[in-house]
């Protein structure tokens, strides 16, 4: 899974939850033209812009935890998915399995404003 934008920490991604958005409406167009950016779905992604391509509209947040960082990001290019990465200082090893359960239980509380939502994919799966 790519990461996107730029995130605060350099340690590589050691896990990852790719869920699925529930439809948008169609937005309501008072006049004739393109319709208006997408929003990101919660309030909490601040802009995170991509150096390579000035274009592309990422948003993130991230959220320190004891050993491992929590990064949710969101591209609006891709509106249906949000995708939550665990950041650690583990180089050519896996996330331990407690970590995995901790990081799925960090990430729930974040995406509850949205509702219950789908996993699209994951790895490691808890």
């Amino acid at each position: 899974m790519p990461s996107l934008g730029v995130s605060r920490t350099h340690w590589p991604v050691v896990a990852w939850i790719r869920l699925k958005l529930p439809p948008r409406p169609p937005p309501t167009l008072l006049m004739p033209g393109p319709p208006p950016p997408l929003e990101p779905p919660l309030e909490i992604l601040e802009p995170n812009p991509v150096a390579t391509d000035p274009r592309r509209r990422v948003f993130a947040y991230e959220e320190d935890h004891d050993t491992w960082v929590l990064r949710l990001v969101w591209d609006s290019d891709d509106p249906d998915l949000l995708e939550a990465e665990c950041r650690a200082p583990l180089f050519g090893r896996r996330l331990p399995k407690d970590d995995v359960a901790a990081f799925w239980a960090a990430v729930k509380p974040l995406v509850a404003p949205i509702g219950p939502l789908p996993v699209d994919g994951a790895d490691p799966l808890p």
